[in-house]
């Protein structure tokens, strides 16, 4: 970097933000002019002037904004540079420049408004006081996670009895809606399969239905909500003509030692129950642990405030935007409808960017301060049980994390794992049964 003559004015504009003001003298800025003239003149192609013959003159006639442009954008990038180089300055987006152009004779002015890494020395991380709920797996939760696998070999059966339409069984309807007396084509279907209690139509369409016996015709009155995409229908009420004709019921099949032959890696009822205890007391301590390292970071969070740059959150908000729309992408959803829902959700998700963004630093902090590093051995370990668990081949895998950046990502999330690892094993933790909290003086 050549020694160019210029001043430079450093103020904070808040933790996490500067503010560079730059004076640079007017010999200098004509120094850079003549050296671009130079350069464009050897090239210029102007009527009546050989390439390299053509005067200043003229060339100022005919490229004077776009040498000034480039004039300006040569001083600003030098003279930003070496200001933040040599003032230690770490920066985690670019400038926003601000400059008024160049003026014959006069002092190139620019200011350079740039987000910096908040200076942040952890404290109050060891020794914390948590509580974390006591894992206690009831014979209850068995028997709840018994039924859900049982309703996954359910079978649906014609009701042959007299009986009414109840919560949760399948009603086959035909149905008729009419706006202000004119029936309306979509809101009619015939053989329509309901299952009461799914909420999956209008609100207060299927409470109605509740109590009709096969056969049996009933007219129904319901009001669309405010925000129904039909904007003809939303708010409006419409009355229904509807009609029973079959009511099916869910049939779960008996928990007996038959239901085992569906699942070759159990022999025996018993060996289902322990298996089923052993799932859900894995799940029970996942959950407990991450409500626990939840605890931990709003602690550390409580403990140590500080800002963070909007060009982080603002990273972390287009990363949970982007994840919101592959979600609803690979649930079926149209990818131009995800990405203009997940657009729109931009605001929501702010608040949670930024204290993700907040417990990302200061846990990357307190493993410096605590000499935490992630070896490569660790990273590989880390991505031989990814290959694993999604049955693919290693080398696919590491490939494909180093490819694009993701290695070091997985890398800052082991990091921070270390680190709340550190943390936990230095808290003093009590645990709780779930919905108990420890009173004051209570050992």
């Amino acid at each position: 970097m050549g020694n160019m003559a210029s001043e430079v004015k450093i103020e904070d504009v808040s933790s996490v933000e500067k503010k560079l003001s730059f004076e640079v003298i007017w010999d200098d800025v004509k120094k850079e002019l003549d050296s671009i003239y130079k350069t464009v003149g050897r090239s210029a192609k102007i009527k009546g002037f050989r390439p390299g013959k053509a005067p200043r003159a003229v060339l100022e006639a005919h490229y004077a904004e776009s040498v000034k442009e480039e004039a300006i954008s040569n001083l600003v990038t030098k003279h930003y540079t070496e200001a933040v180089e040599k003032n230690d300055i770490e920066v985690v987006a670019q400038p926003v420049i601000d400059q008024k152009g160049i003026t014959e004779g006069e002092d190139l002015l620019f200011t350079a408004t740039v987000e910096i890494q908040p200076a942040l020395d952890p404290k109050d991380y060891a020794g914390l006081a948590l509580e974390k709920e006591k894992l206690d797996i009831a014979e209850s939760d068995v028997e709840e996670r018994l039924t859900q696998i049982r309703q996954m070999y359910a079978t649906l059966e014609d009701v042959t009895d007299d009986r009414a339409l109840a919560e949760d069984d399948f009603a086959l309807i035909d149905f008729e809606g009419k706006l202000d007396g004119e029936a309306r084509k979509e809101l009619a279907a015939e053989d329509y399969t309901l299952q009461l209690g799914s909420q999956s139509f209008v609100p207060g369409f299927e409470e109605q239905l509740i109590g009709m016996k096969k056969g049996e015709p009933r007219d129904i009155t319901v009001t669309f909500p405010d925000d129904y995409g039909a904007k003809d229908i939303a708010g409006k009420e419409v009355l229904f003509s509807v009609t029973l004709k079959n009511i099916r019921e869910k049939i779960l099949p008996a928990l007996d030692e038959g239901f085992i032959k569906n699942f070759e890696k159990y022999e025996t009822l018993k060996d289902l129950r322990e298996d089923v205890k052993k799932s859900l007391g894995e799940e029970g301590e996942a959950r407990i642990k991450g409500e626990l390292r939840n605890r931990i970071i709003d602690k550390l969070l409580e403990k140590n405030e500080f800002e963070v740059p909007s060009a982080w959150v603002e990273r972390q908000v287009y990363t949970m935007m982007l994840d919101a729309r592959q979600r609803m992408v690979q649930n079926g959803m149209p990818d131009d409808k995800a990405a203009e829902i997940s657009y729109n959700l931009h605001g929501r998700f702010n608040d949670q960017a930024v204290k993700m963004v907040k417990a990302s630093f200061i846990l990357s902090e307190i493993a410096k301060k605590e000499s935490i590093e992630v070896g490569e051995e660790e990273i590989e370990e880390k991505l031989r049980g990814l290959a694993q668990r999604y049955a693919q081949d290693y080398e696919s895998v590491k490939k494909a994390y180093e490819g694009n950046e993701m290695k070091d990502r997985l890398r800052d999330e082991l990091l921070e794992q270390k680190a709340l690892d550190f943390i936990e094993g230095r808290a003093t933790i009590t645990a709780l049964k779930k919905g108990k909290k420890k009173e004051k003086g209570e050992e």
